[in-house]
């Protein structure tokens, strides 16, 4: 058994060459830096080095114990699932909507020419992003407050203003991807068997009932994988986005995990519990997409595994 397999590794040495800078990869930047998670179970003081990942003291579930009685657990942990299911809620269908949308238009030119305006805004930085953002929603010379102004109207603070905050992040986060994640729905539609729309045609099934009736069931194993793998992001309500555009007027509203854990471990310097909150944000995570998935095969659809 042994000689095959090291005749086979031989046979095909070439192929294992090709993908050995991918492994080296993950084993370097994925793998090895796992061993970091000690230090959420740690003590690690300030500037230590390398060395303290080592010969910190353990202080087992201390940093989560001190996280889950912070004054600010509940408020970040309320901003970050709020700002997240408002995404899932709106963002998840955007892409579904405009791929159907898209894929609906006949003349062919027009089709092209709004799937490149709505793919462009992935490839603007999120620093960009938030420049526009800025400048567009701006009290002093703003676009949008401009026009309410010139509708009748008093300037809005968008930015500043809790009621608001957390509608801007989302629609721009929107904006930002909806094109982008439309090409995977797209992708799908397009193997959806097309003898089903000529069948549906000789019945008289409009076209809003052969969307519904065919494309959507047809999509549907993609619809649910993505669903599941948003349900592992949802701990995740976009950090840079949050940190280039919020500030202190708006903090109770956009304090999220991700936030804090900047100001505890880069700004506070205390990397033992930095690292324990964002561990638990990530075991959460997995624990929700283990969930969504077990949920997913039990109402008869594929999971991701």
């Amino acid at each position: 058994m042994q000689t095959q397999t090291v005749n086979a590794i031989k046979r095909h040495k070439l192929y294992y060459l090709l993908i050995l800078p991918g492994v080296l990869y993950f084993l370097v930047f994925h793998y090895v830096p796992m061993y970091g998670i000690t230090i959420a179970f740690k003590d690690i003081a300030p500037f230590e080095g390398l060395k303290g990942i080592f010969t910190a003291e353990w202080v087992g579930l201390q940093h989560f114990k001190n996280f889950a009685s912070s004054y600010y657990f509940w408020d970040i942990i309320g901003n970050t699932l709020t700002i997240s299911v408002y995404r899932l809620v709106f963002g998840f269908p955007a892409p579904i909507i405009l791929a159907l949308l898209i894929n609906e238009a006949r003349h062919v030119m027009f089709k092209r020419t709004v799937q490149t305006i709505s793919y462009l805004p992935h490839f603007i930085s999120m620093v960009v992003l938030a420049g526009l953002t800025t400048t567009l929603l701006s009290t002093d010379g703003g676009f949008i407050n401009g026009l309410l102004q010139k509708l009748g109207f008093e300037p809005v603070a968008f930015l500043t203003d809790t009621n608001t905050f957390r509608p801007v992040l989302v629609i721009s986060a929107i904006w930002k991807e909806v094109g982008w994640s439309s090409i995977i729905y797209l992708a799908a539609i397009a193997g959806v068997d097309p003898q089903l729309y000529e069948a549906a045609k000789v019945d008289g099934a409009s076209r809003l009932r052969q969307i519904w009736h065919i494309t959507i069931p047809g999509i549907s194993h993609i619809i649910v994988i993505l669903f599941i793998l948003q349900i592992g992001h949802i701990m995740d309500a976009g950090f840079e986005q949050v940190f280039l555009l919020y500030s202190p007027p708006v903090y109770d509203v956009a304090d999220i995990i991700d936030t804090y854990v900047y100001r505890k471990g880069l700004v506070e310097v205390q990397y033992s519990f930095a690292a324990a909150v964002g561990l638990f944000k990530s075991v959460i995570a997995v624990i929700l997409v283990v969930g969504a998935n077990y949920l997913a095969k039990k109402i008869d659809q594929e999971g991701i595994w």
